[in-house]
């Protein structure tokens, strides 16, 4: 039977909060977590934003000595190692791309120490034909910290959350950031002995 993927995923802003988003994916909405600069059509390297648009959803990365097997997902995917890495450095003719650690340019490490790229989808932000200098790199759809403390950009999602959005993901299927700028309303809050224990969470 063939898999049938969502088209589009939505991440519109939270109600009162620049940091956070809910993330509507089908049937479900998530809480999530964007950059500490909100959400703009101007991002630029280093500004903590999440850009905004329509984007496709490149690949999955994803590290086998936490996660195996392969997670299910129709992206295309891949182990990381602990020698890979990723350019964030404008200067780097190798902006905005997964690179081999030892590396004197600027970047980001894929294999962490903590869960945060445990689990990483690809954002199809400033790639083709080639990266523009200075416009902003590494932007994921990643795991949160607890809390849903704010990202450089990126849109994360609790750890078991983001495992079984992978499953409904395929090649076709678009990360609609802020297109929509009505705000949902803010989820019931649960008396204390109703609520369930804290997941991961950025």
């Amino acid at each position: 039977m063939k898999r049938r993927f969502l088209a589009r995923i939505r991440v519109l802003p939270a109600p009162r909060d620049g940091t956070r988003g809910w993330l509507i994916a089908g049937g479900r909405v998530l809480p999530c977590a964007i950059g500490k600069g909100g959400m703009t059509r101007r991002k630029r390297e280093g500004d903590g934003a999440t850009p905004i648009g329509e984007f496709a959803l490149l690949a999955l990365f994803f590290r086998p000595d936490r996660h195996p097997p392969r997670p299910r997902t129709g992206l295309p995917a891949r182990a990381t190692r602990p020698m890979d890495g990723w350019c964030d450095d404008p200067a780097d003719p190798r902006y905005n791309r997964l690179i081999r650690l030892p590396a004197r340019a600027r970047h980001e490490r894929m294999w962490r120490d903590d869960a945060l790229y445990d689990l990483v989808v690809d954002i199809d932000w400033n790639r083709m034909p080639r990266p523009l200098r200075g416009r902003g790199s590494a932007i994921f759809m990643h795991a949160a910290r607890a809390g849903f403390t704010p990202t450089e950009g990126c849109v994360a999602l609790a750890l078991p959350e983001l495992r079984r959005l992978l499953a409904r993901i395929g090649p076709r299927t678009r990360l609609v950031i802020g297109r929509d700028v009505r705000p949902l309303p803010a989820p019931p809050v649960l008396p204390a002995r109703h609520r369930g224990p804290r997941g991961p969470g950025r």
